[in-house]
């Protein structure tokens, strides 16, 4: 579905990732998780668009996107939630929900049914039913983060990319946006999940990749990287 081999990037003369090779099989969902710095939203910002790599390659559905401007991206069907939101303040949630779909609407990718997707997105995200005519600024913190993961969503994707969905918000509603990962793998969405609380990540996904100055240093299952004595000492201690 995703694969990145060899993958290098950064900013300028600022080498971030080293050679990094990630595969996001369908219907599955890989977690990259590591401590800030290491080159985690560099690795999300490469796939997407938002930066070029410099090497490697990067493929969806057998086709190489690397170096493809991010829109062109979208249209191919990875869908970016990224770190920090980006909701479109001045327009409501049900506007920024349909601006998920544009490439839909536009031809770009098949359309299928946006306004029974729109439905759906609401039903997934209760909080967003009950605001839908509300300005996306004046949303609260946690509310923003679930509709920039209910407009990726709305792009009817290949894959997804989330990028610390749960990133300065309330532990009650770290939970909720878990649940509601969970309920999209249930639903057979292929995930890409950067994720600062690395239990619940390796909790949800499938597969996990550890990545340690832009290079990745251990991955597996899901399953045995909670157990590896290495990856729990650095990353499942004091809270995590």
């Amino acid at each position: 579905m995703l694969k990145i081999k060899n993958l290098e990037a950064g900013y300028g003369k600022v080498h971030v990732l080293h050679g990094i090779s990630i595969d996001v099989p369908k219907g599955k969902v890989v977690t990259l998780i590591g401590s800030n710095g290491a080159g985690k939203t560099t690795t999300m910002r490469a796939i997407s668009g938002m930066i070029a790599p410099t090497a490697g390659e990067i493929t969806l559905n057998g086709e190489r996107i690397d170096g493809m401007e991010s829109f062109t991206i979208a249209k191919r069907g990875l869908a970016h939630s990224p770190e920090g939101r980006r909701v479109f303040a001045t327009m409501t949630v049900t506007d920024n929900l349909i601006l998920g779909a544009f490439p839909r609407l536009t031809g770009s990718r098949p359309k299928g049914d946006v306004p029974a997707d729109l439905d759906r997105a609401m039903d997934l995200f209760p909080r967003l039913k009950e605001r839908r005519n509300q300005l996306a600024g004046t949303l609260s913190g946690g509310e923003q983060q679930m509709l920039a993961m209910a407009r990726a969503v709305m792009l009817n994707p290949e894959v997804v990319l989330l990028d610390e969905p749960s990133m300065g918000l309330a532990p009650i509603l770290v939970e909720e946006v878990f649940k509601i990962i969970e309920n999209l793998k249930s639903q057979g969405v292929t995930m890409l999940l950067v994720e600062q609380f690395a239990a619940a990540a390796l909790n949800v996904a499938d597969y996990g990749y550890v990545m340690e100055n832009g290079r990745i240093s251990v991955h597996g299952e899901a399953s045995s990287l909670k157990n590896d004595p290495a990856v729990k000492a650095a990353y499942l201690g004091g809270g995590h």
